[in-house]
């Protein structure tokens, strides 16, 4: 739209306080993709609905001062004027529209841009779309009707996204609740198998401690009975000692024995 439309310096004021607001509303609306975060989406969508808002005021305000201005200025220029307050119009249709849109997408509840119970408001938009032809009134519609779509079709992008996080959310607590169980069967083996290699360990325990008391109990027999021959044989005429069975004499005993044997024949 050309800016170059005479306007008295109230009309410029208002003018230039809704450009700056349709500025703000498409850097706002650039800025809705980059925001990951729903709440953070939701809340920059609140502050661009109230801009939009104040847009609407702004706007109202340049008709009624347009108006007032009718009488002073000429056909053509009146004309440019009421071009220029259209197209802000439309442009502001169009970040309504936008707004819908995101709104669709976050599925949050439906923010009013204009207050229903209020009359005058009501009627004022009305009047805006009647002062709309046929074609354009077409053409935002079938806008609209697109922009919905493309909506929905992310709505159920979005359902379908959900619901294959869900099942793999599923499926993946399955599998951990499986290996839970596979765990638990596991450390119970453990357990069981510590036990019995704990019998086994006291069962060999003994085993060893009754080995070393017979092997104690036959070393000292065993020593005994060295001492024994050690002393039969280092004293053989030492009668305190008696003779260990089975074994045989000192050679002098047998010859000793030999001669009295022989003496009594």
């Amino acid at each position: 739209m050309a800016s170059d439309v005479p306007m008295s310096p109230e009309l410029e004021q208002v003018d230039g306080e809704i450009q700056d607001i349709f500025r703000a509303l498409q850097n706002g609306f650039q800025k809705m993709d980059k925001i990951k975060d729903s709440n953070r989406q939701s809340k920059q969508l609140e502050d661009l609905t109230a801009k939009m808002r104040e847009c609407k005021r702004l706007i109202k305000e340049f008709d009624r001062i347009l108006k007032d201005e009718e009488k002073k200025n000429t056909p053509d220029v009146n004309k440019q004027l009421n071009d220029k307050k259209q197209f802000m119009i439309k442009e502001l249709n169009s970040y309504v529209t936008l707004r819908k849109t995101y709104q669709s997408s976050l599925g949050n509840k439906r923010i009013e841009l204009f207050d229903t119970g209020n009359d005058q408001v009501a009627e004022d938009t009305v009047q805006m779309a009647s002062e709309m032809s046929n074609q354009e009134l077409i053409s935002a519609g079938r806008k609209q009707m697109d922009q919905t779509d493309q909506a929905i079709e992310r709505s159920k992008q979005v359902v379908a996204q959900t619901v294959e996080v869900g099942a793999q959310t599923a499926a993946t607590l399955t599998q951990q609740t499986e290996q839970m169980k596979r765990i638990g069967n596991e450390l119970d083996s453990v357990h069981f198998s510590l036990k019995k290699a704990s019998q086994m360990v006291k069962e060999i325990g003994r085993q060893v401690a009754t080995d070393k008391c017979i092997m104690a109990f036959l070393f000292l027999i065993v020593c005994g009975v060295i001492a024994i021959i050690v002393v039969k044989i280092v004293n053989p005429h030492n009668k305190n000692i008696r003779d260990i069975p089975g074994l045989a004499p000192p050679a002098m005993n047998r010859k000793l024995l030999s001669i009295e044997a022989f003496g009594t024949l």
